[in-house]
């Protein structure tokens, strides 16, 4: 379920985006649409910037960077010191990559994400589900679809991965005032879904969905009004979504020691 697996944003894209559509396997579906141009107001160009709560240092060793649009080999080449290449060339897709991560990271929260834009590739297999006397069931065993995922995300260095990070964030900034946020600091928006990622509740067993249509859906509404990041960890059992929040708060961890939460001034 989660395609979070790489970068600080992999992780957390994987996560998030990747479990996202892993999800929806079994059952091909029409690609979403990205969020409705309400849900997502653009902020006022007039109004002034918000404060930014946790400052990217600036690299301590600076090198020129790539142009945005020309940034993929250099991403893949940094990922590639710490994540092997076989990861790197059956899960990963680099075109467009800090876009597609900035974009996926930017929807977890949200009730939608835009499969097009995802950095990571589709679990392999169907999404396994039962019929008994009560209805449709998530099986137990569709945990098991995810083990090689869960072991790439458990061997991702957290230093590492945030050093990556500050060495490109320009370009992860560049890309989301692309998106659409002139004065939005994406770093920010980053801690912010980790720490919504994080608050996904545990399941307990059956796990009841339904299907109304092409896809599968929670029966109890409550979860299944939560937003399509949750949702996606949700699904991939406890003991995985533990995995991946544990690799979460590593990276949250380490995000703060080089980008301290600033004091509201």
């Amino acid at each position: 379920m989660p395609r979070i697996l790489g970068a600080i944003v992999l992780i957390v894209l994987l996560l998030g985006g990747g479990a996202y559509l892993w999800l929806q396997r079994e059952r091909p579906a029409p690609l979403l649409a990205p969020p409705p141009a309400q849900e997502t107001p653009l902020p006022d160009t007039a109004a002034a910037p918000p404060p930014i709560a946790y400052p990217m240092p600036a690299p301590q060793t600076p090198q020129a960077l790539p142009d945005l649009d020309a940034s993929d080999p250099a991403l893949r080449s940094g990922l590639g010191e710490f994540v092997d290449a076989q990861t790197l060339a059956e899960r990963i897709i680099f075109e467009e990559f800090v876009r597609r991560v900035v974009a996926t990271i930017d929807n977890l929260p949200r009730q939608k994400v835009n499969l097009r834009q995802l950095p990571v590739k589709t679990v392999p297999g169907p999404f396994l589900t039962a019929t008994d006397e009560q209805g449709i069931r998530l099986r137990p065993d569709n945990s098991v679809r995810y083990a090689a995922y869960m072991r790439a995300v458990e061997t991702v260095d957290a230093q590492k991965l945030v050093a990556l990070y500050v060495r490109f964030y320009p370009l992860f900034q560049q890309a989301y005032v692309d998106l659409g946020y002139p004065k939005g600091y994406f770093n920010d928006r980053l801690i912010e879904v980790i720490d919504h990622l994080l608050d996904t509740p545990q399941l307990q067993a059956p796990v009841r969905l339904v299907q109304p249509k092409v896809m599968y859906q929670y029966a109890d509404p409550e979860l299944e009004a939560r937003s399509a990041g949750q949702k996606a960890l949700m699904r991939i059992g406890n003991a995985n979504a533990a995995t991946i929040k544990a690799k979460l708060r590593e990276i949250r961890a380490e995000l703060l020691r080089v980008a301290p939460a600033k004091a509201p001034s």
